[in-house]
């Protein structure tokens, strides 16, 4: 019998609606068309694509914030758009997402004891003592410590905050982290670090990601499958990296021309 997946898409789009100055009609803009995937447990799919390709839409279609046109979006094999009040709240607990923004991503009058300790005051009944000591080991197990408690957004670094937005999203022990271009705003040496992190998590944890991003060399250190979105389109899906090197696409062929060499001499200019 075939395992079900974690997560299964199928033939989801969206499209947007626009108000049209002096004229009756909206204009509709597809932005998502026919995409199909899925994400087994324990695994990371990296979904590549250039800016305006559909990515961040897709992410919020998948986390239930804009409900597609067509298609079912399958979590644990339940449609999430239509699923019972009581399977909600499941999905929603075990489906957490980190933003490419980690200042806009929380509350500045929040420490970041409220910002960890805030899913497990919605999921959780703890004691106040259990629920401090929860928080102190995800700051730990996210490389801060005891005394950031009681630190405020503006007192971190983009990276320590994205940590901290990090140890947020996995306090319930989700199935599933949507990461939105989580590391696109770091610098390399950061970006490097927080990518580290999030392997161990998945190891340590058994968690699965969908990680997206227009940043191949970050999609290549962290993803078991790559997919490529272009103009809304899913156009071609990899169980290898050597898969993707191969392919013919054009779109896939642009991607792999933009990646620079390591050292700027060598490094070469194509027009």
């Amino acid at each position: 019998m075939k395992r079900m997946s974690l997560l299964q898409v199928t033939e989801v789009s969206y499209s947007y609606n626009f108000k049209m100055p002096l004229k009756s009609k909206n204009r509709s803009e597809n932005v998502l068309q026919d995409i199909s995937f899925s994400i087994e447990e324990g695994s990371c799919l990296g979904l590549l694509g250039t800016s305006g390709a559909g990515k961040s839409t897709l992410g919020k279609v998948i986390l239930g914030i804009q409900r597609p046109q067509q298609g079912q979006v399958l979590f644990q094999g339940h449609d999430i758009y239509n699923a019972d009040k009581m399977t909600k709240r499941k999905w929603r607990r075990n489906l957490q997402a980190v933003f490419q923004d980690s200042y806009s991503s929380v509350n500045p009058r929040m420490t970041a004891e409220s910002i960890i300790s805030e899913p497990l005051e919605n999921y959780e009944k703890l004691t106040l003592t259990e629920k401090r000591k929860a928080v102190i080991f995800l700051l730990e197990r996210v490389g801060l410590s005891e005394k950031d408690l009681k630190k405020y957004p503006h007192q971190f670094s983009g990276g320590q905050l994205q940590r901290i937005n990090i140890a947020r999203a996995i306090a319930l022990k989700p199935m599933l982290i949507v990461l939105d271009e989580s590391v696109s705003s770091l610098d390399r040496v950061t970006q490097s670090l927080i990518l580290e992190l999030l392997n161990e998590l998945k190891a340590d944890f058994g968690l699965s990601y969908l990680f997206i991003t227009h940043d191949i060399k970050a999609a290549f250190s962290i993803s078991d499958h790559l997919g490529v979105l272009e103009k809304g389109e899913l156009i071609e899906c990899y169980d290898s990296k050597a898969q993707f090197f191969e392919s013919k696409h054009p779109a896939v062929k642009r991607m792999r021309d933009s990646i620079l060499a390591e050292h700027p001499r060598h490094r070469s200019l194509t027009v």
